[in-house]
């Protein structure tokens, strides 16, 4: 009577690839756990104005943070959160120092990736003008700050 004879490394392989493949259908997040994030962002604009302004200008500032997560991940998301906030000061001199406060609080899929700022500046001649000078950045990385608390934030910037 002949037995059929099944070879050891391939009948391993597979019983190890069938406890592997649960596991990893389990976690399709990549590795990575949901956390609550939440504090502030405060952020301080030292502007120095290079060419004159109208008396009376004014300065405005914009800044706004969204999670800085891989593409990928965001377009899964039905809605990205963004928190922005905006300040006005005048312009003393050559001068003005304009700070904003963002605070935040939401479900991220990997608190290391931290958060990405976006920042404006305008000099506004008078009320009612349209801007003068504008300045902004995009993209700027900043790690998450300890839960509850509020981070720092300061950039120097010439209009």
């Amino acid at each position: 009577m002949n037995c059929a004879r099944i070879p050891m490394l391939p009948l391993l392989a597979f019983l190890a690839s069938a406890t592997a493949w649960p596991a990893l259908a389990a976690d399709q997040s990549g590795g990575t756990v949901p956390a609550v994030v939440s504090g502030a962002y405060s952020v301080t604009f030292n502007v120095n104005v290079a060419t004159a302004l109208p008396a009376g200008a004014t300065i405005t500032c914009r800044a706004q943070i969204v999670p800085n997560q891989p593409p990928f991940e965001n377009a899964a998301r039905p809605m990205i959160p963004v928190r922005a906030a905006s300040g006005v000061v005048g312009v003393i001199g050559s001068k003005a120092t304009c700070a904003v406060e963002i605070p935040f609080s939401w479900t991220v899929n990997n608190a290391r990736s931290g958060v990405a700022l976006s920042y404006e500046i305008d000099a506004v001649g008078g009320y009612g003008s349209l801007p003068v000078q504008v300045r902004s950045q995009q993209g700027i990385g900043a790690s998450y700050p300890a839960l509850g608390t509020t981070a720092n934030l300061v950039f120097n910037v010439t209009i």
